[in-house]
């Protein structure tokens, strides 16, 4: 079979091309991955620093050093390749299938996770996880072995929102980021009551309702002078008016609005954070624009994916509250299973904003929290050091797919791997690892480097060495 065969190049022939020494293209490749690495971690560990609000020993004694450690990992993940690449060619005097990607990124990246800190190892290892499943099914789909489900990562994210949701709402179901992160998008009304921090409140005070009524209407009286403000006082009274058309259910611990005006301020809120998310986003490239190009800076507000994302968790919201109100109004009671159905429908929200990355990276992080409960409660045996042959394992396969079938690797990782090793991994000779039968050079072009005949293997026809 071709895929088992050997082809008899070298590896400047095939790998680093641009410079016959082995030990001069790891120095390239090293120092290349150096400063990117240094350029990534230090801004990210700045801002997270700054965000956590660290004090300033902090700054003094730890910043430089995280960074440091997290650059060393990064950049001997990417220059421990070439020289894995090299050894296994000398080892075996010449390439398969498997090691010119795969055997060549196991060992390295299995020391470049030892490199790291323990803290990011796992969420190192999640993100390598979900980007080699995405890549094995991509490749499965290009072998005809399996077949795209369409709306695939839609039906995937209801699925997982509807375990998310469950575990949320079960008695120590989610902890830690997860816990504060669904406690904040949901709102703490949704908090089940064994938790001990959700108060169960069965009754509306009317006064404090009207109170609250009269109150805005003051103020509205008290500045008729501008325009925009009493467009801002009409609006809200549509708003409460439609709110009033409904009341709430004694299960419902949304004890300061009705079920109607509960999921409208859910949606409003959640769509107003999804479109500062997205706006803050593209602030960089806004600023890089902002002197050659003035005219693309409103796009920065009024750009698609900004709206996209905005109705994507603002509809994500209400749809799951505005279920579990319609559940609680049909059963009559507060179920915890209400929350599988309220989850699943609320996933139909992506619908807004179609990411396989999202789905897959969620679909990881429960498939984590699921097989540590397993462990908790003695059904799923502890595997020691699991992050790092996982991260090692999932590398292999993502480095395999750069060099064998980059159709095939998630477009942003590939942009991410050219940043790395300054644009070196696209200097491959893909066209004689077509022999695999991978359509190796496919999406490169017809692009062949020019080697010094001096120092190949088989030489081309017509080609003579000149010493």
């Amino acid at each position: 079979m071709a895929v088992l065969s050997k082809i008899p190049y070298n590896c400047y022939e095939i790998g680093h091309t641009w410079s016959p020494s082995c030990v001069q293209s790891a120095v390239d490749v090293t120092s290349g991955a150096l400063e990117v690495s240094f350029k990534i971690y230090a801004p990210l560990y700045l801002i997270a620093a700054i965000l956590r609000r660290k004090k300033r020993d902090y700054y003094l004694k730890r910043l430089l050093p995280e960074i440091l450690w997290s650059t060393s990992f990064l950049t001997a993940n990417g220059s421990l390749y070439i020289v894995f690449f090299c050894i296994l060619r000398k080892l075996f005097g010449g390439f398969y299938s498997w090691s010119v990607g795969f055997g060549s990124a196991l060992p390295a990246s299995y020391i470049a996770i030892l490199l790291e800190r323990k803290s990011r190892r796992g969420l190192l290892t999640i993100y390598m996880t979900n980007l080699a499943t995405e890549t094995l099914f991509r490749m499965a789909v290009t072998r005809g072995m399996v077949k795209p489900i369409k709306h695939g990562e839609v039906l995937l994210f209801c699925i997982t929102a509807s375990l998310y949701m469950l575990f949320f709402r079960s008695k120590d179901g989610l902890k830690g980021f997860a816990f504060s992160a669904l406690k904040f998008i949901i709102g703490k009304e949704e908090i089940p009551a064994h938790s001990g921090t959700a108060e169960h409140i069965c009754t509306v005070p009317v006064e404090g309702t009207a109170a609250i009524e009269t109150e805005d209407s003051e103020v509205s009286a008290q500045r008729p002078s501008s325009i925009r403000k009493t467009l801002l006082s009409y609006a809200r009274k549509l708003l409460e008016s439609l709110c009033k058309r409904g009341p709430r259910h004694r299960c419902c611990k949304h004890h300061q609005d009705n079920c109607f005006s509960y999921c409208i301020k859910g949606f409003v809120r959640m769509f107003s954070v999804g479109y500062l998310i997205q706006c803050c986003l593209k602030v960089p490239s806004a600023f890089r624009h902002m002197f050659s190009k003035p005219s693309r800076l409103p796009s920065l507000f009024y750009n698609k994916e900004n709206f996209q994302l905005g109705a994507f968790l603002g509809s994500f919201v209400s749809i799951y509250k505005g279920t579990s109100c319609l559940l609680r109004w049909i059963r009559n009671i507060d179920d915890e299973l209400h929350a599988l159905i309220a989850g699943f429908l609320a996933g139909i929200s992506m619908f807004f904003y179609k990411s396989t990355t999202i789905s897959m990276y969620l679909f990881s992080k429960l498939v984590e929290t699921m097989y540590f409960k397993g462990i908790e409660a003695g059904r799923v045996p502890y595997f020691p050091h699991a992050d790092t042959v996982l991260y090692s394992i999932s590398c292999a396969i993502c480095f395999q797919a750069a060099v064998m079938e980059v159709q095939n690797l998630r477009p942003s990782y590939w942009k991410f791997l050219l940043r790395l090793t300054k644009g070196r991994f696209a200097l491959m000779n893909r066209q004689l690892l077509d022999a695999f039968g991978t359509q190796a050079s496919r999406d490169f072009k017809g692009f062949v480097p020019k080697l010094d005949p001096r120092y190949m293997t088989v030489l081309p026809p017509g080609a003579d060495i000149q010493l």
